[in-house]
């Protein structure tokens, strides 16, 4: 199983000077934490697009791009690219360009988008929401599949005869995960084609997931793909330290950006027992100690059979260093024993 983590880059907001924290400085704080990742031994890292004050990363893959140069093993993905609000042309061109530079580690990460901001900001109307993904999945994977691209559809000018490069390491393929947050459309989507799945799953019981899941696999198989090929990952909110006052500080963070994005969809504030009940083991939090956390992610591997988790760990925007130690943790303390123990049950 693979293990990485996820980012948003996320800034705190100071109510005193009403601004947020420097984009500038939490971007060279990522690729520190990036370099470190890689050092650690984690198999991938994943920056997600948003077009918001309250996020540094708009464009996940001009810093993939920046990562690729300082390390060496670690894959690089975007979690995710708002494929409906992008250019399928320059969204393979970009990844290319990364896998090309890393050597051959970049993957991308596509789906709806649950933040909406891209939309209005690129020309989009909300009201083609679910045929633009369509179309421009199908149009990216034309491209990952065919050097000279033909190709039409109702949203966007046709291609015909048409080279995109440069081509990516593997034959011109790049991986290709669809991510979803539960729509069971979604799920068969990917299942059809026969590409891996990721779920976000950041809050109520992750057991309710298990019926996505096997619909998924179920789904997989039915369509005629390799079940030995067959992909699935978790992507969930994380945060790892061996002080019980930091965990219990981390709150303040997680509750102050759960009550950003909040405000703007109608949520309830966020309580501290909401924070405790997703900390337990049925709980959708991965935040605690490294044997909590080693516990869970192993549940999950349990429930779902899973073969990648990516914990997203900059929720709140927590300090550098207490970013850097939950990532040494998480690569020297959880990823060992995780693989022991999934090695060990295969």
């Amino acid at each position: 199983m693979e293990l990485g983590i996820g980012m948003f880059g996320d800034l705190s907001f100071d109510p005193q000077t009403g601004e947020h924290r420097s984009a500038g400085l939490k971007l060279h704080e990522i690729l520190e934490q990036i370099k470190l990742a890689d050092q650690v031994g984690l198999d991938v890292f994943g920056l997600g697009e948003h077009h918001r004050p309250d996020y540094a990363v708009s464009s996940p893959e001009i810093v993939l791009a920046a990562a690729a140069g300082i390390t060496k093993n670690i894959k690089l993905t975007s979690t995710v690219t708002v494929l409906s609000s992008a250019e399928p042309v320059k969204v393979y061109q970009d990844f290319s360009t990364i896998d090309l530079i890393s050597g051959g580690r970049a993957e991308i990460g596509v789906g709806r988008g649950s933040f909406i901001e891209s939309f209005p900001l690129f020309g989009y109307d909300l009201k083609d929401y679910n045929q633009l993904f369509e179309e421009k999945l199908d149009l990216l994977l034309n491209i990952n599949n065919n050097q000279v691209v033909n190709w039409s559809g109702k949203l966007r000018a046709p291609l015909k005869n048409q080279g995109v490069f440069p081509r990516a390491v593997n034959e011109g393929k790049l991986p290709i995960w669809i991510a979803v947050g539960g729509t069971p459309e979604s799920v068969l989507r990917a299942a059809k084609l026969g590409l891996p799945l990721i779920v976000a799953i950041i809050g109520g019981m992750p057991k309710q997931f298990q019926p996505l899941i096997e619909f998924y696999k179920q789904e997989y198989v039915k369509n005629g793909h390799d079940i030995t090929k067959m992909q699935i990952g978790i992507h969930s909110h994380t945060f790892l330290s061996e002080q019980p006052v930091t965990v219990e500080g981390y709150y303040a963070n997680y509750a102050a950006q759960m009550n950003r994005i909040g405000a703007s969809r109608g949520w309830a504030p966020y309580t501290k027992a909401q924070y405790d009940a997703g900390r337990s083991k049925e709980g959708a939090l991965f935040i605690g100690s490294a044997a909590e956390v080693t516990d869970k992610i192993l549940y999950m591997h349990e429930l779902f059979g899973i073969t990648r988790f990516i914990g997203h760990m900059d929720v709140g925007d927590p300090s550098h260093q207490d970013m850097m130690k939950a990532i040494e943790l998480f690569g020297t303390k959880v990823a060992p024993e995780v693989r022991k123990a999934v090695k060990q049950a295969v």
